[in-house]
């Protein structure tokens, strides 16, 4: 499914996986892989049959080693070279944003299967996914410092939010490359796995929400989740889950779910993100709702 070169997507009983495949170069990030990624989080939104995400790396020594930084591979990461007038200018960009903001736009919970490697962008692509799970052999680093740059990928706003900002700052401005048991204690990924466990772990989590919940209410809730935490009052999440509640408790999808909770069955959730989200979603693009 889609015509990728540097990533494999693949569809099986309702759970979408993303494999970043560049196993000779481990999996280091190219402006044709930020376009397949964005391009499958397009194809995964506008498909009802998937339920869930997972993302991970071809082999065991790399889930991303960072940006491709070789003259035939990676010159075309960064900047092409050609001056700007304006810093507003498009071509300024960061390929790790336009991934992130992708992915964080998705209707569909994302699971990260992170097994080797992870640094740069294969470190600030995870944060907007919803959990992370890690092989023990896996290695995360936010290096930038280190390579004269500084962190991308909008990960100045994900990841003090998902570890706090006294260990954001650690890991930003030392730099260093630290385990996976570093980032369980630090709060980066959920739990950490042999390698041989790792994908079958990605899987029953995404089984268990694929199986059990409303899709709809699912997308409502990342959405809703992410977005309201960083809200200055309360009342902004009021406003909101109350509309939700409101047009939820009205559908299809909350019959089904208190039959088959009285019927003791595994749901069947009429509703799709594809066609069937309220009317006030999306929220933060209506001005009625700023």
């Amino acid at each position: 499914m889609g015509d990728f070169t540097q990533i494999r997507y693949a569809v099986t009983d309702n759970i979408a996986t993303i494999t970043l495949y560049r196993p000779d170069k481990m999996n280091a990030f190219t402006n044709v892989m930020m376009a397949e990624l964005i391009a499958a989080f397009d194809q995964i939104d506008a498909d009802d049959d998937v339920r869930a995400v997972i993302v991970t790396g071809e082999g065991e020594r790399a889930f991303c080693a960072g940006a491709d930084l070789t003259p035939d591979d990676g010159a075309e990461v960064f900047a092409d070279g050609s001056e700007v007038e304006s810093l507003s200018d498009t071509r300024v960009r960061d390929g790790g944003g336009m991934v992130t903001l992708r992915i964080f736009e998705c209707k569909k919970p994302v699971i990260g299967a992170i097994n080797g490697a992870a640094v740069g962008i294969g470190a600030t692509m995870q944060l907007p996914m919803d959990f992370r799970l890690a092989s023990k052999s896996a290695r995360f680093g936010f290096v930038f410092a280190r390579r004269g740059i500084v962190p991308e990928a909008a990960s100045s706003w994900f990841l003090p939010r998902l570890v706090g900002m006294q260990q954001a700052l650690e890991w930003c401005m030392t730099g260093r490359v630290f385990g996976a048991d570093e980032a369980l204690a630090g709060g980066l990924v959920r739990s950490v796995h042999d390698a041989e466990d790792l994908m079958p772990a990605a899987i029953a989590l995404a089984r268990e929400i694929a199986d059990n919940t409303a899709p709809v209410s699912i997308a409502l809730t990342r959405a809703m989740l992410w977005r309201l935490s960083a809200s200055d009052h309360p009342m902004e999440a009021h406003k909101i889950d109350s509309r939700a509640i409101y047009r939820r408790s009205r559908s299809g999808d909350a019959q089904e779910g208190i039959a088959s909770f009285l019927e003791k069955r595994t749901p069947s959730y009429p509703d799709g993100v594809a066609s069937d989200m309220p009317d006030f979603y999306p929220w933060w693009e209506k001005a009625e709702y700023r």
